[in-house]
């Protein structure tokens, strides 16, 4: 791989020593060691940043067709070892080798492709003029406006440990096709992914300082990727704990924030819903990167008259799963991150079982494989809206169904939550389903698919996140809007 060192960060077009040494990057399926990353120091994260500030002003002037160039090498590049990046996505993050190829390296080739096109969009929009009287701010006349979307400058990216590579294309490129330079502090558990997309950024011919790429074990260096005095904007994905805490921070130095944080997405199914499609699509809850992101369909509300037969149809879905090696072509359900994220997945199973609901499937640690962190797929029935279950983000692949009783009890329901990222509606009257969308206090709602339109806006109502991004919508958070006023 080009150009590429192991085991080193990425700082000012150099790979650079970590001043604290390395720490073992573990496959959560095998626990054997993947490979070592670098641990940051505190100075070293702001020699980062440093870097970024510095390179920013020639980047930020830099024609938008060369910006547009450099994105579009860096997909080819990062296609070229496209079987090498997804096996070690597929070994340091423990998904599928299906969901490794295509929805980690895949999609994080089709992001630098959507910002290489994002780069060349219009940032100028005219205003409609105005007329104004004379008086103490001048002459009469026809004042003409422009809003210029100008970049924000330096922009800390810190990412999820669910997807190493399309996650951080997600904000890598749009922030660089909006002129903005980066300091990377990808997930601990792992970051080799990242530092591979660095490696192809710097050789598609993006310029010294612009990309950089910080990591630690700990909480040391992201910390310090967001406290550092020449950083800009916080771009986060993770945790709504994590992200209080960085915006508490941001707040301080008035720092620009994109924050995608946790779900506990409400599946309301109607009593005339297809519950095929219904099973299916929270069945992904179970399957998809055994339950590890934000949008599941973790919360299923169903009509009490449909309550017996979606709970059956979920069990018998979750019973058919394949759990083992990611490796496995055969594979659905892989392991879950860490041992100490397997956990608290079963405690909050256990937790479950204490508050009075029914482990209908799973709910036990699976025999095979031997070693790994796996959770078996568990779905709890007889839950009521007060239960931790319903209301915490577990994140695996455990599923959760209240019944209720009628339309306004189920939004209600679904409304009753400290979270807002994603929710669902199954219904056969779509128009019924669009007006409950229109009701229901998130981010984003599904109707009767837990598909997503890449170019649709991607955030949170309340703790799950601030701002929004995806498609064109993440040029907008990743700039800041200038007024331009002349006479006419």
């Amino acid at each position: 791989m080009s150009g590429h060192s192991p085991g080193r960060l990425f700082i000012g077009g150099e790979w650079t020593e970590p001043a604290d040494g390395h720490y073992e990057v573990v496959d959560p399926a095998t626990e054997e060691v993947v490979g070592l990353a670098p641990e940051a120091s505190r100075a070293q994260v702001y020699e980062a940043a440093a870097a970024a500030r510095a390179a920013f002003p020639a980047w930020s002037r830099t024609r938008p067709e060369e910006r547009a160039a450099i994105l579009d090498r860096t997909a080819d590049i990062v296609r070229r070892d496209f079987a090498a990046h997804a096996e070690i996505a597929r070994r340091e993050s423990g998904a599928t080798a299906s969901t490794a190829r295509g929805m980690q390296v895949g999609v994080g080739i089709a992001r630098f492709r959507r910002y290489a096109r994002g780069a060349l969009e219009p940032v100028e929009e005219a205003v409609p003029p105005q007329v104004n009287e004379a008086g103490p701010m001048g002459r009469a006349g026809i004042f003409g406006a422009l809003a210029v979307r100008q970049p924000v400058g330096v922009v800390t990216c810190v990412t999820s440990y669910n997807n190493p590579w399309a996650n951080p294309a997600g904000k890598i490129a749009p922030a660089l096709a909006m002129g903005n330079t980066v300091v990377v502090k990808p997930a601990p558990q792992d970051p080799l992914s990242v530092y591979r997309m660095a490696a192809a950024l710097a050789e598609a011919g993006v310029p010294p300082g612009v990309v950089n790429v910080v990591t630690g074990s700990g909480a040391a260096a992201g910390e310090a990727a967001v406290d550092s005095p020449d950083v800009d904007m916080v771009s986060f994905t993770g945790s709504t704990a994590v992200g209080q805490r960085i915006a508490e921070v941001c707040g301080r130095g008035m720092k620009r924030q994109l924050m995608e944080l946790g779900g506990k997405g409400a599946a309301l199914v109607l009593a005339d819903a297809d519950l095929g499609s219904a099973v299916a699509g929270i069945g992904t809850t179970f399957s998809f990167y055994s339950g590890q992101i934000c949008t599941a369909p973790t919360r299923v509300l169903v009509h009490r008259s449909r309550y017996d037969e979606l709970v059956a149809g979920l069990a018998a879905y979750a019973d058919a799963l394949t759990v083992g090696d990611p490796a496995d072509r055969a594979t659905v359900v892989g392991p879950v991150i860490s041992a100490a994220h397997r956990d608290r997945v079963e405690a909050y199973v256990e937790l479950g079982r204490k508050e009075g609901a029914r482990v209908v499937t799973g709910g036990a640690r699976p025999a095979h494989p031997a070693r790994g962190f796996y959770v078996a797929p568990t779905l709890l029935a007889g839950c009521t809206p007060d239960m931790r279950v319903v209301r915490e983000e577990i994140f695996g692949p455990v599923v959760v169904v209240v019944p209720f009783d009628d339309e306004e009890e189920g939004v209600a329901l679904a409304n009753d939550s400290d979270y807002g990222l994603i929710d669902y509606v199954w219904s056969a009257d779509v128009a019924r389903a669009f007006r409950i969308a229109r009701r229901l206090r998130s981010g984003g709602v599904g109707v009767n698919t837990v598909g997503r339109n890449m170019e649709a806006p991607f955030g949170g109502f309340r703790k799950s996140g601030v701002g929004r991004d995806v498609g064109s919508y993440a040029l907008h958070a990743y700039s800041e809007t200038q007024a331009i006023v002349w006479p006419g």
